[in-house]
């Protein structure tokens, strides 16, 4: 179980983006509002929005692309 922040980076970018992008930047009203708000967030970020390491895919299309790579080398071996 990692215990550094060098040890498990890509929570650590995800935590850094998440904090700047909703937690610095709203002043939430109720507990249900927060939730609200970061699942759109989550949706977005996870959907729509493009990343670097991802070769400036959205995750939902490199997920597609992996399984599409997956299945080709299924059907060729």
């Amino acid at each position: 179980m990692p215990v550094k922040p060098t040890q498990d980076t890509l929570i650590e970018r995800f935590n850094s983006t998440y904090r700047t992008e909703i937690l610095d930047f709203y002043l939430f009203r109720t507990l249900n509002e927060a939730r609200e708000l970061t699942e759109r967030w989550v949706t977005e970020y996870n959907s729509e929005r493009p990343h670097e390491s991802l070769n400036n895919l959205t995750p939902e299309e490199y997920r597609m692309m992996v399984k599409n790579v997956e299945i080709s080398k299924s059907v060729w071996n």
